[in-house]
């Protein structure tokens, strides 16, 4: 991107403008390939991927990934994968034709994917067509591998099958049933016998279903070492590319979302609240409330009577821990609302609290969530709706620490354990948030965000304002399920509202200039200097950490995730193979008007006139 000496001056100015952290958000898919290696769906494991790792080493500390888990052959999204089973798309099958593997993939397999890849020239992946020619290639990868009979692989494989025994047994059991009945989808499965496999109720069920079991086991048998093979494959790719991203100073940052996935479900099934599943409740983007269908943790299985972790609670610390581990960057939780004071919904009903809907730990009203109320009734207000999100009015010091107990024991234990810090928990807490989710992150002090283009510019003391943004977050501009900044800026172009984001950025950044007026006119009409601006205010504010997600780097038009939308189209947008080539933000020249909008300028003309000179 920029060469040693106009990287390191970049590097001087993050320091100045007193940012700790300048993190890329891309996710796996969207990585951009080789020439001649673009199978449909990106990675960070492939060629391409380490190539855009070199890219933006020397100025970028780390890089963000979304949810790495497996997801469903009929969805995209990555926030439905699965907990501990990483995606086989994130395999890199050109490696596995190269003598590192044994050749256990034929060439003529791999370009026979590459060449019909329906769009190879463009810059989206191919999700359907991918997720049928990944298995076809994985399966003569097993079948080689199995043939091939080498010593030093049988043996790591062994050793990882034992290692991850506690859930890679299951979700390869999984995978059989999943051919067993024809669907990947267990609530379709017409044997309630498989449907409660690892759910038994008695001991003469216990019994009963370890003989299912064993007979699916001998079956399959090629099939879930088939899975678990994949599985190891990813590992090991997974591991070398963390080891390049470090001798590039490069760390990884997870995503974990608080759903779970069909197959985990299936998996731990009797560690959820029957009946109920996780949602939103109504607000300004949806009237009757977002029914996402997912789980939820049974409040009664996490944490023992003595406090202690129970089976959930110990399932969950084992997840996290594997996070951790594999990601020494650190873990984005979306949404950390999720963990301390989720929306619940009846399954089958709207989640709506005329439904009967409420969050799980602040509804002491409620005839069948008040016995798992912290909130008391008196901790309340006056207009208690079960929707008001500042329904709670106050808390005790052990109130918190109860409505906390998950983060504390389970997510920050986790980091500890594994050499990590609260600090590198970034916390997707975007939105109003409950009292006691804002007084949980203030008691532990952990890092939320602070996203720039949800600034409500009516609201003097908006906490998305560049003035009113704190040391202790991260910020950006946007995420995944909005606009790119290039967008955002033209739809505001010679609009009321795009006029009120001028007038606050012209306050908040150019304080000390004469002719504010003028640049209030040039930059309601003018685009491009609109989103400079706004790119300028965010690394202006006082946040120590700033992301940048790859659609505003990269000046792209389109937007990721178009929340409510779903097919191929969805989560499809790709880094075009050709990126070195691409029109990227001026981040010298923002760097610049940065120090100058802090007053900074005149005490550091050297670095200014650095900044000046990078191409």
């Amino acid at each position: 991107m920029f060469d040693k000496k106009g990287a390191k001056t970049i590097k001087k100015a993050l320091k100045l403008l007193g940012k700790k952290n300048l993190v890329f958000i891309m996710h796996n898919g969207s990585f951009p390939a080789f020439e001649g290696e673009n199978t449909g769906f990106g990675t960070i494991n492939s060629n391409g991927g380490k190539r855009f790792l070199d890219y933006i080493a020397g100025i970028f500390d780390a890089i963000q990934m979304g949810p790495a888990g497996k997801t469903k052959s009929s969805d995209a999204s990555p926030y439905t994968g699965t907990i501990f089973s990483n995606n086989p798309l994130f395999i890199d099958l050109k490696e596995l034709t190269t003598k590192k593997w044994r050749n256990i993939l034929s060439i003529d397999s791999f370009n026979d994917i590459v060449n019909n890849n329906p769009n190879k020239d463009t810059n989206r992946t191919s999700y359907s067509y991918i997720t049928v020619r990944q298995e076809s290639a994985l399966s003569e990868a097993y079948d080689n591998f199995i043939k091939l009979n080498d010593k030093r692989l049988n043996k790591e494989f062994e050793s990882y099958k034992n290692k991850n025994k506690s859930w890679l047994d299951n979700d390869s059991l999984y995978e059989a049933l999943s051919i067993e009945h024809g669907t990947d989808y267990w609530p379709h499965w017409k044997s309630e016998k498989d449907k409660n496999l690892l759910n038994p109720k008695s001991n003469e069920e216990k019994f009963e279903f370890a003989n299912r079991i064993n007979e699916l086991s001998q079956k399959y048998s090629k099939e879930i070492d088939k899975y678990k093979f994949i599985q190891f494959v990813l590992y090991k790719q997974n591991e070398e590319t963390r080891i390049y991203a470090k001798s590039r100073n490069l760390k990884m940052i997870a995503d974990r979302q608080v759903a779970f996935s069909d197959r985990d479900t299936w998996a731990y099934q009797s560690l959820f609240l029957e009946g109920w599943c996780l949602g939103c409740p109504p607000d300004y983007f949806s009237k009757d409330g977002q029914a996402w269908g997912f789980p939820v943790m049974n409040p009664e299985k996490l944490f023992n009577s003595d406090g202690s972790l129970g089976e959930g609670g110990i399932l969950m610390k084992e997840l996290y821990k594997k996070m951790f581990r594999e990601n020494p960057g650190g873990v984005r939780i979306d949404h950390i609302v999720g963990l301390i004071d989720p929306w619940v919904y009846r399954e089958g009903k709207k989640p709506m609290s005329e439904q009967g809907a409420g969050r799980l730990y602040s509804s002491p009203e409620h005839p069948e969530l008040k016995k798992y109320a912290i909130a008391q009734l008196s901790d309340l207000n006056d207009e208690y709706t079960s929707d008001n999100e500042k329904r709670v009015k106050s808390l005790t010091k052990d109130q918190i620490k109860l409505y906390g107990r998950l983060i504390e024991k389970i997510v920050i234990k986790a980091a500890e354990e594994e050499g990590l810090s609260k600090n590198q928990i970034v916390c997707e807490d975007l939105g109003t948030l409950t009292t006691p989710v804002a007084e949980v992150m203030k008691e532990y002090g952990l890092l939320g965000m602070k996203l720039t283009q949800f600034t409500v510019p009516t609201e003097k003391d908006d906490p998305y304002r560049c003035k009113n943004i704190g040391k202790k977050c991260w910020a950006m501009v946007g995420t995944h399920d909005n606009k790119p900044v290039s967008q955002w800026a033209k739809s505001l172009v010679n609009t009321h509202e795009g006029y009120l984001h001028v007038k606050n950025l012209v306050e908040d950044l150019f304080a000390n200039v004469e002719n504010k007026d003028d640049i209030i006119v040039k930059m309601t009409k003018d685009a491009d200097f609109l989103k400079e601006t706004k790119l300028v205010e965010l690394f202006t504010c006082d946040a120590e950490n700033v992301q940048i997600f790859f659609t505003d780097f990269f000046n792209m038009e389109e937007t990721y995730n178009v929340p409510g939308t779903s097919g191929d189209k969805n989560w499809s947008l790709r880094l075009p193979d050709n990126f070195e080539n691409m029109n990227t933000i001026n981040l010298p020249q923002i760097l610049k008007k940065a120090i100058i909008s802090k007053g900074l300028a005149n005490d550091n003309k050297k670095i200014i006139e650095e900044l000046d000179e990078i191409k």
